[in-house]
């Protein structure tokens, strides 16, 4: 039976609080480091790795949005039961970035309600345009993700295998996620497209690490 639009609205308002409010979310796997203990940290590299990690909890705020303005302007249901698959394993790398951030002595970005909102809007558009760019916009995305998430896997303190089980994880899932978009149909997205991307998200990363 599908929700009703009321049930929706609920849902996804239900959503936006939980992320960008920091509440617990139900995470369906548990972290990949909950067996790991936690090795000392000088002060600079837990503060190194925190404000990596505080990057990846923004990129995780975004995706929730990005994947919700998607749904709400999906044309298919099956788009929409794409959407929402790969948003409930966000949802997991949002959670465990936030526990880990917390284990570190941080805290998540204060400008959480502003990317969650800009996604949110960036992500209805992109299903405004159809389907099949609304898939190749995710794909896209995840791909610029995997490489933002082997970037962080070098910068981050040798010693912090935590973290490090955690980025690669995600890694993994966001490959999938790409490749699930691809094979739904997703059309290549124009390279200026690509570029503004790539741009909005430099500017997001080097905000989030101080912010």
């Amino acid at each position: 039976m599908n929700p009703s639009f009321l049930d929706q609205v609920i849902i996804n308002f239900d959503n936006t609080l939980k992320t960008v409010l920091g509440a617990n979310k139900e995470n369906t796997r548990p972290s990949p480091a909950a067996t790991l203990s936690d090795n000392q940290l000088n002060d600079l590299d837990r503060q190194h790795a925190a404000s990596l990690m505080r990057v990846n909890h923004v990129g995780e705020v975004c995706a929730q949005a990005l994947y919700q303005g998607q749904a709400l302007t999906a044309h298919t249901h099956v788009v929409k039961e794409r959407l929402a698959q790969a948003a409930q394993e966000e949802g997991d790398h949002l959670a465990w970035c936030q526990q880990r951030i917390k284990e570190l002595g941080s805290h998540t970005s204060y400008l959480n309600p502003f990317w969650y909102v800009g996604s949110l809007t960036i992500g209805m558009i992109a299903g405004f345009c159809g389907d099949r760019a609304s898939l190749g916009f995710l794909a896209e995305t995840e791909h610029q993700v995997k490489q933002h998430l082997t970037s962080h896997l070098q910068q981050l303190p040798a010693s912090d295998q935590k973290s490090r089980v955690i980025l690669e994880q995600m890694r993994t899932d966001e490959t999938q996620h790409a490749a699930m978009a691809e094979q739904a149909g997703a059309i290549p997205l124009p390279e200026p497209v690509k570029w503004g991307m790539r741009c909005l998200s430099k500017i997001m990363t080097t905000t989030a690490y101080w912010i």
